[in-house]
């Protein structure tokens, strides 16, 4: 059963509290054997300029507006997390993701005292990846240097194109120059890193995507993540599309050209959209699609976590001004609940299909609580339409799954009675 927490307060815009922790560990319809790892998310909401793709929440901040309000806002995250670490008490941290907006706004210092209050508070792994999202627009000489002496062991660097025609028509504030310069930098000052790149741009042809992927992996990147521009519902360009936009088989044919070069440099497709060196694997992402735990804190952060007879969903209140008066209030949260038995099937598939390698049968039944029997149908159904492989207990996507993947996701959709 859903138990949603109602946005309360009044004038105030405060949110609520987490419950009591034996609130979340009462009896309840599933039955976990074990706890998947866990992870953090902190989401730091500020941009110099909110992109017109960007469906995230961000919020853009100018020299007009003064300084970040970096203290207070690490001091609400700071309440935000103490709230909260009764339902993680005594869990091991096996990876942190300081995302945004635009984390590298944030100055070098803000960032070690955030990394230094998480590890006060929590028991980070020996050798826990923290990953920072960087933007080029941000980029300074030594700033990138300063986040690994904070505690910053992995820069994720939002390129998005090296082509300063293509990075003006999707509103990116940095420039090819820049871009090179902060992948330079990274590579110097970070053992790993990640790339973003964006393809099917607005009046971008095969020919501009080759020169974009040969520039992306003359730095040698680690790890290169790859999206799709999409039009998401609430954007600008939801409102006001590009022109231009290349067709479907046009973005096919990138792809494909995507995953031919980073192959022949030695990088492997691991999930959809991430390609990554042998050992490079992004593990906070990982964590994510094999269905683990993780706790976000931050201006409209969502969290999932275990408890021996439940899974819970937590969201943040997502104005950071609002936020921040609320967490330092100890009322962070717009919502809580517990996510239904027949709506796990389909949220374990969402994220595990998307692993190129697949996943073990008895991790549906560690992660989700439920028995195999919940998902053998779709599962017959996928092999059937040669969507998937299964042997033994393992199933993996097949290239046509990989093609159709929503359409392999939704066979395990929940059904409506």
């Amino acid at each position: 059963m859903m138990v949603p927490i109602v946005e309360e307060g009044g004038a105030s815009g405060l949110g609520q509290a987490p419950r009591d922790v034996q609130h979340y560990m009462r009896p309840g319809t599933l039955q976990l054997s074990a706890l998947p790892p866990l992870s953090v998310y902190v989401h730091l909401p500020w941009c110099l300029r909110k992109c017109p793709y960007c469906d995230f929440n961000s919020h853009g901040w100018t020299q007009e507006q003064g300084e970040l309000p970096e203290q207070r806002y690490i001091d609400a995250l700071m309440a935000d997390l103490e709230a909260s670490l009764g339902m993680v008490w005594g869990r091991r941290v096996h990876s942190v993701f300081i995302g945004g907006g635009t984390p590298s706004l944030f100055s070098p210092q803000a960032i070690e005292q955030l990394i230094s209050g998480l590890r006060a508070r929590l028991p980070l792994e020996a050798g826990c990846e923290i990953t920072l999202e960087a933007n080029p627009g941000t980029f300074e000489a030594e700033r990138f240097a300063a986040f690994a002496r904070a505690g910053v062991t992995r820069l994720s660097v939002g390129v998005q194109s090296f082509d300063d025609r293509l990075l003006q028509a999707v509103g990116r504030v940095h420039s090819s120059a820049q871009a090179q310069a902060a992948l330079r930098e990274a590579a110097q000052c970070f053992e790993t890193f990640n790339l973003d790149l964006m393809y099917a741009l607005p009046g971008q042809t095969l020919a501009d995507l080759q020169r974009d992927i040969d520039m992306a992996l003359s730095f040698n990147p680690p790890h290169l993540s790859v999206y799709h521009l999409s039009i998401e519902p609430n954007t600008y360009f939801a409102k006001h599309p590009p022109t231009q936009l290349p067709e479907d088989d046009l973005a096919y044919d990138m792809l494909d050209a995507l995953t031919a070069a980073t192959g022949a440099h030695g990088l492997q497709r691991y999930e959809v959209s991430a390609y990554a060196r042998a050992g490079q694997q992004c593990v906070h992402n990982t964590n994510y699609w094999q269905f683990g735990d993780y706790l976000g804190i931050g201006a409209g952060a969502h969290s999932k976590i275990s408890f021996a007879q439940r899974i819970t969903r937590q969201v943040r209140l997502r104005d950071p001004q609002r936020y921040m008066e609320a967490a330092l209030a100890g009322r962070p949260l717009a919502s809580d609940t517990d996510v239904r038995r027949k709506e796990l099937p389909f949220e374990f598939m969402l994220n595990a299909l998307r692993l190129r390698g697949g996943f073990a049968l008895q991790d549906y039944t560690a992660r989700t609580g439920l028995p195999l029997s919940t998902v053998a149908a779709a599962l017959e159904q996928a092999q059937q339409q040669g969507l998937i492989m299964r042997e033994a207990d393992w199933v993996q996507p097949t290239e046509r799954g990989f093609d159709f993947l929503s359409d392999l996701q939704a066979l395990f959709l929940p059904v409506e009675e």
